[in-house]
């Protein structure tokens, strides 16, 4: 991402704010229409019922809902993209926001498919992890589109201190990972497959070893305990190292915040044998998470080469 004189247009920004914070609104919208058996309560796509407006009664009101959010967020990302195109300068950033409305229409057609094939869980898991793409995708236009990226407020980082750019990258990685895993364990059924924490049936290690014992073990304890260590720890550098910092403490402190309440929402779901407040909150916080960590690693890519 070379540096150019881009010029901040402030209503872009408010712009791709504004679809980023409708974006979160839809991703709880899904979470909600998964937690509650909604994903099937209309059988037809793209109408509901074959009509634009049906009768908003139980689980009618999540699956309908989540198409009118849907719907939305769509639109608002086409308005975006269009906007980025009269405005920026910067030929990279035209092409994020194009490749934010490719994954918003490809988001779609996966959302009628889990629909029209009755909830095949390959698709359900496409969904789900293109949806938390989507989302990075539009938190990073919010990014680079603001004041502070394009007129370059911030200093150098100097070498050495704090986490490294591609270690930051590697955790985030990392993160989605973990969260399509979680997805791969949520759609195929497997979220009390191991019924007790930390213990597994009273055991450090499972007695028996089934496919959803597997992934359930990947996702609350392997895949649960590297990210919480990970995330602690890179954050903890980077706020140390860059206080006076606000483009890398924030995103570090908000990711520190959001790994630990992640991890108490885990454990809610297990108490509450998956009860649908923690069970789509934790899909939120996942989300925020994850591209918190994405606008730690822009920045710290972006500072890093400034001072290069």
């Amino acid at each position: 991402m070379p540096p150019s004189n881009q010029p901040f247009h402030p209503w872009l920004h408010r712009f791709a704010l504004l679809t980023a914070s409708c974006t979160v609104l839809l991703l709880l919208a899904g979470a909600l229409v998964t937690s509650t058996g909604s994903s099937l309560a209309v059988p037809d796509w793209p109408l509901s019922f074959g009509t634009l407006f049906p009768e908003m009664t139980g689980g009618v009101f999540y699956e309908h809902g989540h198409r009118l959010v849907a719907g939305t967020v769509a639109t608002l990302t086409a308005g975006l993209a269009l906007l980025t195109q009269k405005l920026e300068a910067r030929p990279w950033v035209k092409n994020l926001a194009w490749g934010a409305l490719g994954a918003v229409l490809l988001q779609a057609l996966l959302g009628g498919a889990t629909v029209l094939l009755k909830l095949p869980p390959q698709i359900s898991v496409a969904h789900a992890g293109l949806a938390q793409i989507f989302f990075c995708l539009i938190v990073s236009l919010a990014l680079v589109t603001s004041r502070s990226w394009t007129e370059g407020r911030s200093g150098p980082v100097p070498p050495g201190e704090g986490p490294s750019p591609r270690l930051l990258l590697g955790v985030t990685v990392l993160i989605y990972f973990q969260i399509v895993v979680g997805a791969v364990t949520r759609h195929l059924g497997g979220g009390l497959a191991i019924p007790d924490f930390p213990l597994s049936f009273g055991q450090v290690f499972p007695p028996e070893w089934s496919s959803l014992v597997v992934l359930n073990f990947l996702h609350t304890r392997v895949g649960a305990a590297l990210v919480l260590v990970l995330v602690s720890w890179t954050a903890y550098r980077t706020c140390r190292a860059h206080v006076t910092e606000p483009g890398l403490f924030r995103p570090a402190a908000l990711a520190a915040s959001l790994v630990w309440l992640q991890c108490l929402l885990g454990l809610s779901i297990l108490l509450t044998h998956k009860s649908v407040v923690p069970t789509s909150v934790h899909l939120v916080v996942g989300a925020g998470l994850l591209s918190s960590m994405v606008v730690l690693t822009l920045n710290a890519f972006r500072l890093a080469r400034r001072g290069g």
